[in-house]
């Protein structure tokens, strides 16, 4: 996960049964939330897509 307003970086483990909408910096707390059209944080701020989309062979979100 990168965070846009401070560019701190962190490597987490998607959950692979749910998506995740929101997430909190722990450099400067602010809070992530999906962009519009995508389905979890973790599509427009990891490294990879979600698992749900991975498994469906997508390389975007919903």
């Amino acid at each position: 996960m990168t965070w846009p307003e401070s560019a701190y970086k962190k490597t987490e483990t998607m959950p692979s049964d749910a998506s995740q909408w929101y997430y909190e910096c722990q450099a400067c707390h602010a809070l992530l939330r999906p962009k519009l059209g995508d389905c979890c944080v973790f599509c427009p701020y990891g490294s990879v897509r979600c698992p749900p989309m991975r498994e469906a062979g997508r390389d975007y979100c919903c």
